[in-house]
C-alpha cells in the first residue's frame, strides 16, 4: 500500500484484520486485498512510525483488549507487542491530550450528523480533532464509519478506508434493513 499518510490514527480493526494474514488462502478475493492493506499499514508503523495516540492511553488500552501483548500469533499481535515496547519513544507531537466528558470528549466535533456516533470510537475522532494537523483515521472493516465520513470531513477530519469496497457494501446492506 503506497498511500499511507505521514501521520495518522489507526482504528483497532486494522491490526485485528491484519491478524487474518494466515487465512489469506481461504479468504474470498475481495477480503484478501483488505487484509493485505492492513498488514502493509501495520508493517509501515513498525518500520517508519507515524502513529498518533492519546496521552491518556485510551487507544492503547483498546488495542490491548483486542490484541495479544505476547506479539503472536498474528501480524496485529506483533504490532501490539511493538507498540507496548516502543510507544514511549514516539515524537511528543504524536501523543495528544484529550479530555473525557461522560461518553464523549471536549475535542469531539459538534455536528448534527455525529450525534449517534459510536461512543467507543469517539476517542479516535477526538484525538484527530485535537491534533494541530488533524491526521486522518485509517479504517478497515467498521462500516459505520462509511456513513460518518461526510460529517467528519465537514469537521476537517478525514477517514481513509483500507477496505473501501467492503466498508461501503456492508454499510449499504445495513442501511437497506
Amino acid at each position: 500500500m503506497s498511500n499511507i499518510p505521514k501521520i495518522f490514527l489507526l482504528d483497532t480493526n486494522v491490526p485485528i484484520t491484519a491478524n487474518r494474514e494466515k487465512e489469506l488462502a481461504s479468504l474470498p478475493a475481495d477480503q484478501v486485498k483488505c487484509v493485505e492493506n492492513c498488514v502493509a499499514v501495520v508493517k509501515h508503523i513498525k518500520n517508519k512510525g507515524g502513529l498518533v495516540l492519546d496521552s491518556e492511553d485510551e487507544i492503547f488500552e483498546e488495542y490491548r483488549r483486542h490484541l495479544s501483548l505476547r506479539g503472536q500469533p498474528g501480524v496485529g499481535d506483533s504490532f501490539m507487542k511493538w507498540l507496548h515496547d516502543n510507544r514511549w519513544n514516539f515524537p511528543s507531537e504524536n501523543i495528544v491530550g484529550i479530555t473525557k466528558i461522560g461518553e464523549s470528549y471536549t475535542s469531539f466535533p459538534d455536528h448534527p450528523d455525529l450525534t449517534k456516533f459510536d461512543p467507543s470510537d469517539k476517542k479516535f475522532v477526538a484525538v484527530a480533532n485535537a491534533h494541530p494537523d488533524k491526521p486522518p483515521i485509517l479504517q478497515a472493516t467498521d462500516s459505520k464509519w462509511w456513513g460518518w465520513q461526510k460529517a467528519l470531513s465537514e469537521c476537517g477530519i478525514a477517514v481513509q478506508f483500507l477496505c473501501p469496497d467492503y466498508a461501503e457494501k456492508k454499510y449499504r446492506e445495513k442501511m437497506e434493513r
